[in-house]
């Protein structure tokens, strides 16, 4: 199927409402949503095939370590969609990104040890990383988005022992160009700093940027480097918890087998989705690539038209806005006031640590008319 005959048309709020995800279920009805990561976007129809069958013939028992299949699908969907050469051999499952991390964490700070990330960041990293006691050492972002390299030095210093890379990043929605990858890459491995890579993102590049994969910057970066990644943003799967660690290097891969093994606690429709999302979805993917870019041009525009005090970088991938709204010189937090005001959620800026305060994140993957109605929501909430 070419991918300017898939149907991406998202339902009306009443009936997103009926969904019992986190993102539909949180609110009252008369909110609109756009706060975590989940699309609104009608599910592959390959997919959506491979799961009915799947539940028809009662095939719901414990998933399996990794399949050939299912390993050989994420290394050819690597090597066509992001020029990323995966040996199917160090692929190993988790039953999500955040689990394989803080698996990995443990392994490598041990009880009490630190990591550093760069803030704003995911806000699992800053919640979940410290619950499972490892410390968090957040490194400062400069102007242009990059990773402070003095301020991850500090950190280093104070007893980092991996970087927890989110790439492309959120909540910002930027690449980070080879440049700026060799330079983290080349600093971690002479303290003998690992990176771990959490690469959920890539395949969600927008037109216009080109995601280069950890394990392909350098030599440096297979050495100390894992990546971890999922089909769940892509192909919009959180609830069917599958996940990849992917490793380069021997070390890296004795590294991972150091973890508990985690495949019996993932998701068997998981792996099925997955299989079919890597092999047979492309077209899908292609279309909804298509209207979130077309999703970003309309969010630049509505946000001129209607608050143009909002200052904000369009994100090069994923389908997250960062929103700088200070200019708006709210008395609260931006995030409390389009929601109590507005009636329309957005993910609070502080969730994503200090440098986050005064902004928020928008999540743009639906229909056009709930984006503008979105904007015009957030504006009212300006003018009371």
């Amino acid at each position: 199927m070419r991918s300017d005959a898939i149907d991406l048309t998202v339902p009306p709020l009443a009936e997103l409402q009926k969904r019992r995800s986190e993102k539909w279920s949180t609110f009252e009805p008369d909110v609109l949503s756009l706060t975590v990561a989940e699309m609104d976007f009608p599910v592959a129809t390959e997919i959506r095939r491979a799961v009915t069958a799947t539940v028809e013939r009662s095939d719901l028992g414990y998933a399996i370590p990794a399949s050939a299949p299912l390993r050989d699908a994420l290394a050819g969907f690597a090597a066509r969609r992001l020029h990323w050469a995966i040996d199917p051999e160090q692929i190993t499952v988790v039953p999500d990104v955040m689990v394989g991390l803080l698996e990995l964490c443990r392994a490598i700070a041990g009880a009490g040890g630190a990591v550093a990330c760069a803030a704003p960041a995911y806000p699992p990293f800053l919640g979940e990383l410290p619950s499972a006691g490892v410390r968090v050492l957040p490194v400062s972002l400069a102007a242009h988005g990059a990773i402070d390299l003095n301020d991850l030095d500090r950190a280093i210093d104070s007893g980092a022992r991996a970087l927890v890379l989110s790439s492309p990043h959120n909540p910002t929605g930027r690449v980070l160009p080879r440049a700026e990858l060799e330079a983290l890459a080349e600093r971690c491995a002479a303290r003998e700093v690992w990176v771990l890579a959490d690469e959920i993102h890539a395949p969600l590049v927008l037109p216009g940027a080109t995601h280069l994969p950890w394990l392909e910057v350098s030599p440096a970066a297979r050495r100390w480097g894992i990546s971890l990644t999922s089909a769940s943003k892509a192909f919009n799967l959180a609830a069917l918890k599958t996940a990849f660690v992917v490793t380069a290097d021997a070390v890296a891969r004795d590294l991972v087998a150091r973890i508990a093994p985690q495949h019996d606690h993932a998701s068997l429709l998981g792996e099925i989705a997955a299989e079919v999302a890597f092999r047979e979805c492309d077209p899908w993917l292609d279309a909804v690539i298509a209207q979130l870019d077309r999703n970003r041009s309309q969010l630049g525009a509505e946000l001129a038209r209607a608050l143009p005090e909002v200052r904000w970088q369009p994100p090069q991938a994923t389908y997250l806005a960062w929103l700088d709204c200070r200019a708006l010189a709210f008395e609260h937090e931006p995030a409390e006031v389009f929601l109590q005001r507005g009636r329309v959620a957005l993910g609070a800026g502080l969730d994503y640590g200090e440098p986050g305060s005064g902004h928020v994140r928008l999540n743009f993957a639906t229909g056009p008319d709930q984006l503008s109605e979105a904007v015009n929501r957030m504006a009212r909430a300006t003018r009371r």
